[in-house]
């Protein structure tokens, strides 16, 4: 049992946030663009150091304002005010939410207003894998209120500033995956023929809140004889028996930080094709451990990858991508994919995700965290099993 994982320092220096806010300036700046508003929590997050669980609620719209110098305002309800005051943002201005006929939108139109005077090109988040979290209505209203005003989709700049992660971040997404790793392992001691997914998972869930995690927002299982046939719906009832394949994939998470990977078990007899299946992708993983690299894209990674499946007889992947960003979300841009011509930078934070269809309905996924340095990549948590585990 561990007992021994550190956890970094919750939360962030202030100079970190005044970083991220002058790097997205200066891309404002090269773009021409007066003013930016957010109104998701990752972005809201990212650049004022708000955390609160009342994002779980969808009554009321939270908006953080960026000019194109100067520190973030925040729009908020009054029930979050003096909440952000406690962060680094100063000019807070609320309403009484929630209020329908006029929740915040009249507010943050003369705020944005106010700090277009430039270009009048406002930016917002209105790209791929991003959504605005407010009524379509209001959204309307908004523009309408701003019709003089030139709307400009900042998601590119976004993701790009999110996708290299600081040290500090790094060190969170490090421990998050310690801390899941560790869970596996006490899994792998406690495992026994006869549980349910859903026991196995729970004993899981359990010893990673023990050993530090925050919560484990995100973890499925999947199992069937010799293999699985989906990894996205689980846990069930279903007991495991002889001849079974586990899948278990999981996201811990710590200070709004996330890890994602997974760990496969087998039961009893298992037959050849099955351990071929494991040893494919484990051995696609390596392969894309070797290539993962400053200066190589994403694409070379999923053909690297790809390549070792291929050779293993895989029928397919229907996947659509064979890893992706990791950070204050589960699953973040950029996606390993065919062709993929995102150049990897220093700093950034991926998954590694194999899986290949080996037999008809048959399933084998791999998946582990890694960081990208300044001479290759590094595991952010101890290495898979080389063989697949048998239970019993």
């Amino acid at each position: 049992m561990t007992d021994t994982l550190i956890a970094p320092s919750r939360g962030f220096e202030t100079v970190e946030f005044k970083t991220r806010t002058e790097a997205l300036q200066a891309h404002m700046a090269e773009q021409n663009i007066d003013v930016v508003f957010f109104t998701t929590e990752p972005e809201f997050r990212y650049f004022s150091g708000f955390r609160s669980q009342f994002w779980e609620s969808p009554t009321r719209p939270w908006f953080l304002v960026i000019p194109v110098s100067g520190k973030p305002i925040a729009v908020v309800p009054e029930i979050g005010a003096a909440g952000l005051r406690q962060t680094w943002i100063e000019d807070v201005r609320s309403w009484p939410s929630p209020r329908p006929e006029d929740d915040g939108i009249s507010l943050l139109a003369d705020t944005l207003s106010s700090c277009a005077k430039g270009s009048g090109r406002i930016g917002a988040m209105m790209g791929p894998e991003t959504h605005l979290r407010m009524p379509a209505a209001n959204f309307a209203l908004l523009q309408e209120e701003l019709s003089q005003h030139f709307w400009v989709d900042v998601s590119l700049i976004i993701r790009g500033l999110r996708s290299v992660k600081s040290e500090a971040e790094t060190a969170k997404i490090r421990f998050a995956c310690e801390v899941t790793a560790a869970g596996f392992d006490f899994l792998l001691e406690h495992l026994q023929l006869g549980m349910t997914e859903r026991e196995a998972c729970k004993a899981m869930h359990l010893e990673m809140l023990r050993l530090g995690a925050d919560a484990c927002p995100y973890l499925i299982s999947a199992s069937g004889q010799g293999g699985y046939d989906n990894i996205i719906m689980g846990p069930t009832d279903r007991k495991l028996g002889s001849g079974d394949v586990l899948i278990i994939d999981t996201g811990a998470n710590f200070d709004g930080y996330f890890s994602d990977f997974d760990r496969n078990y087998a039961f009893g007899q298992v037959d050849a094709l099955t351990v071929d299946a494991y040893d494919a992708v484990y051995n696609s993983t390596e392969a894309g451990l070797r290539i993962a690299a400053p200066g190589r894209t994403t694409g070379e990674v999923w053909q690297a990858m790809w390549s070792v499946l291929e050779k293993s007889g895989a029928l397919g992947n229907d996947v659509g991508r064979m890893g992706h960003g990791l950070g204050m979300q589960l699953t973040e841009w950029p996606s390993n994919v065919p062709n993929g011509d995102v150049e990897l930078q220093a700093g950034m934070i991926l998954t590694l995700e194999p899986g290949m269809t080996y037999a008809p309905g048959k399933m084998m996924v791999h998946e582990d965290n890694i960081l990208i340095t300044e001479n290759g990549c590094e595991l952010l948590h101890k290495r898979a099993w080389r063989n697949l585990p048998i239970i019993g």
